[in-house]
């Protein structure tokens, strides 16, 4: 700005100085003309005068480079020229100014001479005798005095010209200090130009604006960090050329990227999870997904294009860890699986025994075997449908009445009731500790101590022992279940808890079990915000101990 203000102001004086000059230069061209020719009628004058009273001898007493004189006879033929020296062979009788001379008493005219070949003023005066005497004068004589009566005004209009550069400069910089100086935070506060100040009024509203439209999207923007950042999902924003806008931590853990990440290709972050078909989808369609595995995970990406009035702006990226849903859908469709196995199994053998009794084929001998296979297998399908209520209730996740009780007398209440159980099987067992009191739900504590103890003799050898001990810790309450039995493989352990799951399908079906028990014991220690934990070597025995809050 500062440089365009100096070269308006100095364009503008070099204009003014130009136009001046141009002016002076017409206006003393045109006075050395006028004076020029009054000098030429004056000199014509004392010249008629002279020749009239001297004669010829006057003329040739004329020595001047500048003036030449012509002395022409009344029929035009030249008496006398300075220029030659004498009379001239050729005819003046022609010439304009000689014509008007001798019709009017004075002629003047200005042409093109051949003889000096330049442009020349003529003045021709008729004198008494009736001859014309003529002088006549190079226009070109005044060029030279009107350069040098110029070339002053060309060096005054350079000194001009440099001094106005020079002011033009620093009027220029004193013109732009206050408006470069201008706070624009604080527009009202400047002390500028009066002309200003309709500008800074606009500023500071425009200002208050813009600090206000800030502070909105400030606050939609940390609004939109707090909730991102809460999300369990991952949230990706992407343009429409795949780079990161936005990244929640939860995506950012997923991706194994940082903050820094923002700004970068989407591409080189996901790592060998190719998004790429999926995004691009969702840009063309609008909306894709897609399920993949990561670190052992199962992840669902759910992917929308975001759309303006004038087309695709880019997309929306959500990562949903669906590992628990796809787990519990494999484990409702195995549960689904299990129980019509487990139901269909007993009751086909009280079907299958019931029509031999219907057709006649069980001789009355049998008859008693038969029923009790009935009975038993009634027994074990009441059974399991018993463990599957439990299981369903525990599921639910409904509260249950709770009390104190001590774990110590619950264990001893179960254990008295497997010991015809445990003399079948010739397994000895025992219950020590000491009496510990802790808030819960007895029958569910009842079934923990149980089931563990049955398993522990039903998997036990022969001749062997299951440990039943119970102790208290600062803020736990330890229940132990310890036996002699066959053990448990480690690629086993992490699934014991399963329904249905079992090691060895062949001694489970013998034992008859429902495979329900240890699912019972973990759903049971869970509801107590409880912890399992599982210690077996194969052919050495199994420990499982069972932690309880005391409070």
């Amino acid at each position: 700005m500062t440089k365009k203000i100096f070269n308006a102001i100095l364009l503008a004086v070099g204009v003014v100085l130009l136009s001046s000059f141009a002016v002076i230069a017409a206006c003393l061209y045109g006075y050395m003309e006028h004076a020029q020719e009054a000098q030429l009628r004056d000199g014509l004058d004392l010249a008629a005068a002279a020749v009239e009273d001297s004669g010829l001898s006057c003329l040739e007493k004329i020595d001047s480079d500048r003036f030449r004189f012509t002395w022409v006879a009344a029929d035009g033929t030249v008496l006398y020229d300075t220029f030659s020296g004498g009379p001239t062979a050729e005819n003046h009788g022609d010439r304009e100014e000689i014509r008007q001379a001798l019709e009017e008493g004075e002629g003047r005219s200005v042409r093109y001479s051949d003889t000096l070949a330049e442009k020349t003023l003529y003045c021709a005066r008729r004198l008494a005798d009736g001859t014309v005497l003529r002088i006549s004068v190079s226009r070109s004589l005044s060029l030279p005095l009107a350069l040098r009566i110029l070339l002053p005004l060309l060096l005054i209009s350079a000194g001009a010209l440099i001094l106005s550069a020079v002011l033009a400069s620093r009027l220029s910089r004193r013109i732009m200090e206050p408006i470069n100086s201008l706070d624009l935070e604080h527009p009202l506060e400047n002390q500028a130009y009066p002309e200003l100040s309709p500008l800074l009024t606009r500023l500071d509203c425009q200002r208050q604006e813009l600090s206000s439209q800030l502070r909105r999207l400030q606050q939609k923007a940390d609004e939109f960090a707090q909730v991102t950042a809460s999300m369990n999902e991952g949230l990706v924003l992407l343009n429409e050329q795949g780079t990161i806008l936005s990244i929640n931590p939860a995506a950012a853990r997923l991706f194994g990227a940082d903050a820094s990440c923002v700004g970068q290709d989407f591409f080189t972050i996901s790592g060998t999870l190719d998004l790429s078909p999926a995004i691009r989808c969702a840009l063309t369609e609008g909306h894709s997904e897609i399920h993949a595995e990561r670190d052992g995970r199962e992840y669902q990406f759910d992917i929308s294009r975001i759309e303006s009035e004038h087309g695709a702006l880019g997309a929306v990226l959500l990562a949903f860890d669906v590992t628990d849903q796809e787990y519990a859908q494999r484990n409702r469709r195995e549960f689904t699986a299990n129980v019509s196995h487990e139901l269909k199994t007993p009751l086909q053998g009280i079907i299958g025994s019931a029509e031999l009794i219907e057709t006649g084929l069980v001789k009355p001998e049998d008859l008693p075997r038969f029923v009790g296979h009935i009975r038993q297998e009634a027994s074990r399908l009441v059974a399991l449908i018993e463990d599957i209520i439990r299981l369903s209730q525990l599921d639910e996740g409904g509260e249950l009445p709770r009390e104190d009780t001590d774990l110590l007398e619950v264990a001893r209440e179960a254990a008295g009731n497997l010991q015809g159980a445990a003399l079948a099987r010739r397994v000895s067992l025992s219950v020590d500790g000491d009496p510990v009191s802790i808030p819960g739900v007895r029958r569910l504590l009842y079934e923990i101590v149980y089931n563990l103890c049955d398993n522990g003799i039903k998997y036990n050898a022969e001749g062997g022992h299951v440990w039943i001990t119970v102790s208290a810790e600062e803020k736990e309450a330890v229940l132990a279940v310890k036996d002699t039995g066959i053990g448990i493989a480690p690629e086993h352990q992490s699934r014991v808890f399963e329904r249905f799951y079992r090691v060895d399908k062949s001694h489970s079906k013998a034992s008859g079990g429902t495979g329900l028990g240890l699912s019972i014991v973990k759903h049971a220690v869970q509801y107590h915000r409880g912890r399992l934990e599982l210690s077996s070597q194969p052919g050495k025995g199994t420990c499982v101990t069972v932690r309880l809050p005391r409070q």
